[in-house]
């Protein structure tokens, strides 16, 4: 990493001095602290297609309260982008300039890409796509070496594959993930490698049997943790993190993990015999056989329900990977009667901006 400039390292520390005092009545261990290059290091992003005075722009737009007009910020590039993208996103615009049929009623642009150099671009429109669009869209593809994605109303145009392929390291073990336009990734990869070493760091130190994984999207952390395991049994409720899941597994030859498509609220019913569910059935789950010691939990921004929290009650060890320090907070408030914190993190996701991703280990009192 290159040398943290002074006003970066204030930034990190403003946000470890607030993270601290949220946590404060949680005897929470010092902090590991995991800074971020500040600039070039959003894998995603997307930008409204800007059109002024014979000339086209990226467009993003100032947050603000009440109803007034929202301030117009023009670009040709991003610096908080990957490398990738910030080559890409002036030739992209010189190219759509000069083409019609790729300009007309362009509405959105979004990209995605990889530390293996693997981008994907989606052009949005409000028009239907046809067969010139098609062509004037693949010979894009090949020039700018990209994937690209069309959508409009009701139309996806795939010109030939819908994902980007990730290699992400862990304790000197690569990881191939399959990432889907439109589903969720981690936007920053650098920092994505950092959690995923300190989620296995804390594995380590617990030991084997098996482990619950809630919301686990495709298998961002399943993969790596599956290694300080006997088992996995990893829950998520969307359809296509599920498939992308297990093409991970299977193109990782990862022989001890199990996909279950429930919500965390499905798979507490499950657990406490509360209702039965086909979809276990299908996949030939039987929740009796696992011996868990050890729950991961990624939840969203809103957090963790009660019942769910209860249920993590009951094992050992939770890892608690979160995108959301106030519900972070908020959920400790009822694991502090059952469990204590034995390590804490603060992973700087989004350098820059206010955002904080943090990871806490409690172990059953």
């Amino acid at each position: 990493m290159a040398m943290i400039s002074p006003s970066y390292q204030q930034q990190l520390l403003n946000k470890q001095n607030y993270l601290t005092e949220l946590l404060a009545d949680y005897a929470v261990p010092e902090l590991a602290v995991f800074a971020s290059e500040p600039e070039h290091y959003r894998m995603r992003a997307e930008f409204r297609f800007w059109r002024e005075d014979d000339d086209c722009w990226y467009a993003m737009f100032e947050k603000n309260a009440g109803n007034s007009a929202r301030k117009v910020i023009k670009l040709k590039t991003l610096p908080l982008a990957h490398q990738h993208i910030t080559e890409l996103m002036p030739v992209l615009l010189e190219h759509i300039q000069k083409n019609p049929v790729l300009e007309s009623r362009l509405y959105q642009i979004e990209f995605l890409t990889t530390l293996t150099h693997d981008t994907l671009i989606t052009l949005i429109y409000h028009r239907q796509l046809d067969d010139d669009w098609a062509e004037a869209a693949r010979q894009l593809a090949t020039v700018l070496g990209v994937q690209i994605i069309g959508r409009s109303r009701k139309q996806k145009w795939v010109l030939d594959r819908d994902y980007v392929l990730e290699k992400l390291c862990v304790h000197h073990e690569v990881f191939q993930y399959k990432q889907l336009e439109g589903g969720f990734t981690q936007p920053n990869a650098r920092m994505c490698e950092k959690m995923l070493n300190w989620a296995t760091d804390v594995a380590q130190a617990i030991g084997k049997g098996d482990l619950l994984e809630l919301y686990c999207g495709n298998g961002n952390f399943t993969l790596p943790l599956s290694r300080h395991f006997d088992r996995v049994l990893a829950t998520e409720v969307s359809k296509t993190s599920v498939q992308a899941a297990r093409w991970n597994i299977d193109a990782n030859q990862i022989n001890n993990i199990a996909i279950a498509r429930l919500s965390a609220e499905e798979f507490t019913q499950a657990y406490h015999g509360v209702r039965s569910f086909r979809r276990l059935d299908e996949a030939e789950i039987d929740l009796a056989d696992y011996h868990f010691s050890t729950v991961f939990v990624d939840p969203p921004r809103a957090g963790i329900d009660l019942d769910t929290l209860k249920l993590l009650q009951q094992f050992d060890n939770i890892i608690y990977v979160s995108c959301n320090p106030v519900t972070l907070q908020q959920n400790l408030a009822v694991l502090n009667h059952s469990h204590a914190i034995k390590r804490a993190a603060l992973f700087d996701q989004f350098p820059g901006t206010p955002h904080i991703e943090s990871g806490v280990w409690l172990q059953r009192r």
